[in-house]
């Protein structure tokens, strides 16, 4: 709704200036997706930053650490591999995807 909104508003004002766009962590699950792709269109690649669980726990913990969060790391993970894993299979049908190591 309203990101998409903010979204293709920024872009729209831009059109004129840019190649392109890169929009880090939107979408993040398959509605997203398909609402962005009615309202403003398909992309033409996505790039997915693949790495272990180990590294993204890491990650999550040193954040956690800085802003004095203690959310539950290993819930975060899980959540985050129930939206992504539809959305990553869904842009490897379409072959747009690039998952960079």
């Amino acid at each position: 709704g309203i990101v998409l909104e903010l979204l293709k508003e920024a872009m729209v004002s831009k059109l004129g200036d840019t190649k392109g766009f890169l929009l880090d962590g939107y979408p993040q699950d398959l509605k997203d997706a398909e609402e962005f792709e009615s309202k403003i269109g398909e992309p033409k690649l996505v790039l997915c930053l693949d790495c272990s669980a180990e590294t993204m726990s890491s990650h999550l913990l040193m954040r956690n650490q800085r802003s004095q969060n203690s959310d539950n790391t290993e819930e975060r993970i899980e959540s985050y591999y129930q939206a992504s894993n539809p959305l990553i299979a869904y842009y490897e049908s379409k072959t747009q995807l690039c998952k960079v190591n």
